[in-house]
């Protein structure tokens, strides 16, 4: 399994535990029975079905380390099945597929009985594992009966946030004409604008600025509600609702099932706001902002709203602020919402990110590393990107500066020339130093 079906194999698993971790199913056994009677269908993996244990460690391993819990370690012998060998995998393989019916546990048996097996070396789990691995539990294919399909509403402040995009006023930013987006994260139960800001791109960079700026001021939701778009679907903003222990709902492609908050939002902001404003004297998105955030507050959020049974949104918010779980750990937050990408740190220990190259220690070399950044620290040469291994924090990568390396002596194996060790993350390979002193490397 490579980097990128481990880390969808682990947003896979979130989604199947997060209606127990988000309060819509109270009875965790019921739920995983109910599961494991249907198949999963696993990235890299396919159709499947697991046990209730199964779900339920899942479950654990998430409330124990959160969602780095869920990504399936790298072992030195993947791949391989260290105590069946060909020989006995054959014989599970021909049996399974002349009675595919024939329950784990009775196979196990009947190979037991058959002098196939020896109990004492190879376990009745060690035959389950390889039933599942080799894909002998059975072919499924998807239902085709529909979903069912529900109608939903949030009587509490925080439970669920809708979040869309919105195209905005077309004005003058540093003397060109640029066209804005409107990004908003809304919340269900009070319609109140958790964050929702004008951007000059619908791409992922702004979605996670906004969404940040939300969490850090209301706290994160249990839900968030969208649509079908590429930027809510990718894998980085994933990553960000499942290590907040938020669950991502889509509505059917074409349906825009209740999603009518967040489009009765955009066309008030459409004929209250952006009618009102004069594009052409508006020269900076900073300014249309300004304009915007003082709507919002005089205007909108003061309002009363007739879905709300004449409160506002403004009202209906502060009735509930209780319900609010307000992040208390700022670091922790910015952990959350940095980049995450996999890197193989080269043979010299360096990486490459957004074309410039940054070094770690030499003991990262031919490792696969998680590199997690914000976009400013690119080119900044006083920002170190933490590197992680498996989930845990491992070391760091700092910018090459090819100055310092001209100078820069390092200790390698069959050079004993030099015996200066490498103790801090300021000493940085020089490939000068690699060659020898007759000229010979």
């Amino acid at each position: 399994m490579d980097e990128k079906e481990r880390q969808a194999t682990a947003l896979k698993k979130f989604s199947l535990i997060s209606p127990v971790l988000n309060g819509f199913e109270t009875n965790a056994a019921d739920y995983f029975r109910r599961l494991s009677a249907e198949p999963v269908n696993m990235p890299g993996i396919g159709w499947r079905r697991y046990s209730e244990k199964t779900f339920q460690s899942w479950l654990s391993d998430y409330r124990r380390y959160g969602f780095d819990g869920l990504l399936k370690g790298h072992r030195s012998d993947k791949g391989k099945h260290r105590k069946i060998n060909a020989e006995v995998g054959g014989h599970i393989v021909y049996a399974r597929k002349d009675n595919p019916e024939m329950p784990v546990t009775v196979l196990y048996e009947k190979l037991v009985s058959g002098g196939i097996i020896d109990p004492l070396k190879i376990s009745r789990s060690s035959v389950y594992r390889y039933v599942e691995d080799m894909n002998l539990s059975g072919v499924f294919t998807e239902s085709s009966e529909e979903k069912e399909m529900r109608r939903f509403s949030h009587d509490k402040v925080g439970e669920m946030y809708q979040v869309d995009v919105m195209y905005g006023a077309t004005i003058k930013d540093k003397g060109k004409r640029v066209r804005t987006y409107l990004i908003v994260f809304l919340d269900d139960c009070s319609r109140y604008p958790v964050w929702s800001q004008f951007y000059k791109s619908q791409s992922f960079e702004p979605l996670r600025h906004c969404y940040k700026e939300a969490v850090l001021r209301r706290g994160p939701s249990r839900l968030i509600y969208t649509d079908n778009g590429k930027i809510f679907k990718s894998q980085q903003f994933e990553y960000i609702c499942a290590s907040l222990g938020c669950t991502l709902l889509f509505s059917q492609p074409g349906v825009p099932n209740g999603r009518g908050k967040v489009e009765r939002f955009f066309r008030t902001v459409r004929m209250r706001f952006l009618s009102t404003i004069n594009e052409d004297e508006i020269d900076s998105i900073d300014m249309l902002n300004a304009l915007y955030f003082k709507w919002l507050e005089e205007d909108y959020t003061r309002k009363a709203h007739s879905g709300l049974n004449g409160l506002s949104p403004h009202d209906v918010l502060m009735s509930q602020i209780g319900n609010l779980k307000l992040p208390a750990d700022r670091e922790l937050i910015d952990e959350v919402f940095l980049y995450r990408v996999s890197r193989k740190v080269q043979h010299d220990a360096t990486i490459q990110l957004n074309n410039i190259l940054y070094e770690t220690e030499p003991c990262f070399a031919g490792k696969r590393m998680d590199v997690r950044y914000d976009p400013e620290w690119i080119g900044d040469e006083n920002k170190k990107l933490p590197l992680y291994h498996d989930g845990k924090k491992a070391g760091e990568a700092w910018m090459v500066r090819l100055h310092d390396n001209a100078h820069a002596k390092r200790k390698f194996p069959g050079n004993r020339s030099y015996h200066k060790e490498v103790k801090t993350p300021d000493s940085i390979i020089s490939y000068s130093d690699m060659i020898g002193g007759d000229g010979s490397v």
